[in-house]
């Protein structure tokens, strides 16, 4: 199968390269500011612009497009409203339109901030989306262009993603965030009111690759089995990493002055993801055992 990976410099596009790769899939990379110096073909993309985005995908003529591409700063999309959507939902659409242009498989990758955060249950795939600032209303709105674009396309939900950037191997993320506090030795304040499932990228995109291979189709939620608040995750991240002397203090989500409403809790139900591949996801522990 040839794959193009469209937003390959970032975390989740990195992650995908290289789980392809591996399985020896040909792979043809596409990135916006940065070549991620793979061993495979790469293309500058602007994916605002559908002539450009159309052009490569023709050249390419792949079996199937992974787009992880994405403004994933969600202060920077509030400021920043129309960029978010250019990005978002305009992009989206347009690697949509060309993947089906081309009979290509499409797998497209949002976020657990289309939800409101208001409930108090794991979200299901069914649950009624209702974002609460710019980023999730352009995710959102990207979802939508893309199922009105593309016939079948498999469009996958993470939550909180961390991993190792690749090809460098280099920690990215919240866990990276926590590390680095610990070995300055500074005080690690994280919320005890905000819950997530975290999607650690090395399984997820291995699901992800997983779910394009067996020809799902629909949406699936790809994150760990665990619902953890930031406060117990960095209890995790420096117990595995055993930083003893790490102080870990508790906080709220309203201590901090942001441009963006974040929302409470927005643990993904992984039912639908173990069903389709008859496989239990991994627990947040048995994750960061891996990463660290």
């Amino acid at each position: 199968m040839q794959i193009l990976v469209v937003g390959a410099s970032g975390l989740l596009g990195g992650n995908v390269t290289s789980v392809a790769l591996d399985r020896n899939e040909t792979v043809v990379t596409a990135y916006h500011s940065e070549d991620p110096g793979f061993d495979c073909p790469s293309h500058q993309i602007d994916i605002t612009s559908s002539a450009a985005v159309d052009d490569l995908v023709i050249e390419v003529d792949p079996d199937a497009i992974v787009n992880c591409a994405a403004m994933t700063d969600v202060d920077g999309c509030e400021t920043d409203r129309e960029q978010a959507y250019a990005v978002n939902a305009d992009g989206a659409e347009h690697v949509a339109w060309a993947a089906d242009s081309v009979d290509a498989a499409l797998v497209h990758t949002s976020t657990d901030y289309v939800f409101s955060g208001e409930e108090t249950d794991r979200y299901p795939e069914t649950a009624e989306p209702a974002p609460k600032q710019v980023y999730g209303e352009s995710k959102l709105a990207g979802e939508r262009h893309v199922r009105e674009t593309h016939p079948d396309p498999l469009i996958t939900r993470l939550s909180f993603v961390y991993g190792r950037s690749l090809p460098d191997g280099s920690i990215s993320g919240f866990p990276a965030w926590v590390l680095e506090k610990a070995r300055k030795g500074d005080e690690i304040p994280l919320f005890t009111d905000q819950r997530v499932s975290p999607s650690y990228a090395k399984p997820t995109v291995k699901t992800l690759l997983d779910l394009l291979e067996a020809d799902q189709k629909g949406t699936f939620n790809i994150a760990s089995r665990s619902c953890v608040t930031p406060y117990e995750f960095g209890e995790l991240v420096v117990k595995q990493a055993e930083f003893e002397d790490a102080t870990l203090t508790e906080s709220s989500m309203n201590d901090i002055d942001r441009d963006a409403e974040r929302p409470q809790y927005t643990c993904l139900d992984t039912t639908a993801i173990e069903a389709a591949l008859d496989r239990p996801q991994s627990t947040l522990a048995e994750d960061l055992a891996d990463l660290l």
